[in-house]
């Protein structure tokens, strides 16, 4: 698939033929712009409503009713990018799993260096919509794929972020590409999601969001009380490491998640937004 030209605000486009973790990019599209175009929204994302506009799908009876657990997860790592970008001026954010992910539109300071890394069907609908450019590069590859690191200038510090994917990899996996980068990239900082074991096991067996959609497997699953100890164990990098659960939902049952993040023997059991700092020497 060759990427298409931008198309403007008032076009509707095809739905992007798009399958397995992939797709996933129109299911986060769908809950950040549908929160964006609220009248009361607390989260805003005009780019994310631009593409959402511009995509002739039915979202709601694939994803069905948006519960606003994508703009919540967008709007932290939004709130932790902000500030290390202006302690870090002209740093670099590598973005990985991009999908349609509007980051660097909303967080632009005018000199961040973005690197937007994703698989090539992946990049091929990303490039129908939102443009590179000379401070935000598309690189075609994979995750796991550690060549992408090569494309990283780190002399201005460095911030990876991974929203929803590191959950869709097996474990040995996530810890050899966390170990990497805590190893490659000194004094920086990986910004990443993750889902409990009990959530990751559901989707093994098959998690069925509508009739019309089936969420992808997603092999790592990990409690928050697992998290540290995971990550020192992979590597001897790691200088610090804080998780806290996703801070807000509009839908029931989501919303029992924000009074069970208060009850420790409960609050394990949540997904988590997890913080890393590399050590420096």
């Amino acid at each position: 698939m060759s990427p298409a030209p931008l198309n403007p605000v008032s076009s509707v486009d095809a739905t992007p033929v798009l399958c397995g973790v992939p797709q996933t990019m129109l299911w986060t599209l769908h809950n950040r712009a549908t929160e964006s175009l609220r009248p009361d929204a607390w989260f805003r994302d005009p780019e994310a409503e631009r593409i959402f506009q511009s995509i002739a799908f039915d979202y709601r009876a694939h994803f069905g009713r948006p519960d606003s657990s994508h703009a919540t997860r967008s709007q932290m790592f939004d709130e932790a990018l902000r500030p290390w970008l202006a302690a870090h001026p002209g740093g670099m954010v590598v973005e990985l799993g991009c999908g349609l992910e509007t980051q660097f539109q909303r967080c632009d300071d005018g000199r961040v260096r973005w690197l937007c890394v994703d698989v090539p069907d992946a990049i091929a609908v990303r490039e129908r919509y939102l443009a590179p450019s000379e401070r935000c590069r598309h690189v075609v590859r994979s995750a796991l794929d550690l060549s992408w690191m090569d494309e990283v200038e780190a002399s201005n510090g460095v911030f990876v972020t991974a929203q929803g994917l590191f959950m869709y990899f097996p474990e040995d996996e996530v810890g050899r590409l966390i170990s990497a980068m805590a190893k490659r990239f000194k004094g920086g900082e990986l910004m990443f999601d993750t889902i409990p074991r009990w959530f990751s096991r559901k989707t093994m067996v098959g998690f069925d969001i509508t009739r019309h959609y089936r969420a992808p497997s997603m092999p790592w699953g990990i409690n928050r009380d697992e998290i540290e100890a995971a990550l020192r164990a992979w590597s001897p990098h790691i200088a610090s490491v804080q998780h806290e659960p996703y801070r807000r939902f509009r839908t029931f049952p989501a919303r029992l998640g924000l009074g069970m993040a208060h009850i420790p023997p409960l609050a394990k059991f949540l997904p988590a937004i997890v913080r890393v700092r590399f050590a420096r020497e």
